[in-house]
């Protein structure tokens, strides 16, 4: 296990949440000491992503100062502007047009915690400036906080029977290759369980108030009234030297863990991501062709911390 470990522990991350507490939701932010390759991996059909098409293998521009988790579905990804300011003022950015215009790339994603009948919406930009501007390398603060603030899971026994999912993080050093950390915010429809128990931690309350399983409750009428409201993020971080290709790889070994701790994961009405970036804060040698090799164990560690972070942000107050 990984205890104690948490994103932070890879060298050149920095973490940081911005909370409405009043309206339970939030911005969470991770960023890098430099403009790092990052890949993404996309499984979940009502994703709401920001900035992620140039993150294409195909793609030029496949670096990143920042990646940002926030609530408020679409709302939230306004915390983008916020993010950029912040990074600008500390100096970050790619200058372009002759060094007049610096370009700071920031991506993200977010989860659906809006309220089901309406009401106030939060204003997702100042949250992503202090999501920033709080970063830094300690440990990550877990459960009701930054994007996780209004997060539930278990939304296929209804919302009202829903428990509070949360951010959780987890970081193991792999020898000689370096630090792996993920980042998640469980907010699913289905059911999370403990892999290393196979007990279910949190799902839909049943009458005795414990986690009724999935199965029978996820009924067919609920697929249009929780479209789009359950999404578990997680970002990937390593200081192993990873190209984008390599990175690729990680987040789809990543997407395993998700799935063996949330039931059911991937579907139509969940916005399933996961992102991974290379700080490449270690000497790299030069290589033609990637290495997945080195992937291979980057992204199977990788996939354990996810489905432990999971169980760690729901577990946490």
């Amino acid at each position: 296990m990984t205890r104690g470990r948490t994103l932070t522990s890879v060298p050149g991350v920095r973490v940081g949440h911005g909370t409405d507490l009043e309206l339970r939701t939030g911005v969470t932010a991770c960023l890098f000491d430099a403009a790092s390759p990052t890949a993404l991996d996309v499984r979940g059909g009502a994703s709401c992503t920001y900035d992620t098409a140039s993150l294409d293998l195909e793609a030029t521009f496949g670096r990143r100062w920042a990646i940002f988790l926030a609530g408020g579905s679409i709302y939230g990804l306004d915390a983008a502007r916020g993010i950029r300011t912040r990074l600008l003022e500390l100096g970050a950015g790619t200058p372009v047009l002759g060094g007049r215009v610096p370009i700071v790339q920031v991506s993200g994603a977010t989860i659906y915690d809006l309220p089901p009948r309406g009401g106030a919406i939060s204003d997702y930009l100042p949250l992503g400036y202090e999501a920033a501007e709080s970063a830094g390398s300690g440990p990550v603060p877990e459960g009701g906080v930054g994007a996780g603030a209004g997060a539930t899971v278990g939304k296929y026994g209804g919302r009202e029977r829903a428990m509070p999912g949360g951010i959780g993080s987890a970081a193991e050093r792999i020898r000689g290759v370096g630090w792996v950390g993920v980042l998640v915010v469980a907010n699913s429809v289905g059911a999370v369980r403990d892999p290393e128990t196979g007990r279910w931690v949190a799902g839909a309350r049943g009458p005795s108030g414990k986690v009724a399983p999935p199965g029978r409750l996820l009924r067919p009428e609920l697929r249009s009234t929780l479209a789009g409201s359950g999404t578990t993020l997680a970002i990937v971080a390593t200081d192993a030297p990873l190209d984008r290709r390599e990175l690729k790889r990680v987040a789809v070994m990543a997407q395993a863990g998700l799935a063996r701790a949330v039931a059911p994961a991937h579907a139509a009405v969940d916005g399933d991501v996961v992102f991974s970036v290379a700080t490449r804060s270690r000497p790299r040698r030069l290589q033609p062709e990637p290495d997945f090799r080195r992937s291979d164990v980057v992204g199977h560690v990788a996939s354990g911390l996810v489905q432990e972070a999971i169980v760690r942000a729901v577990q946490r107050p």
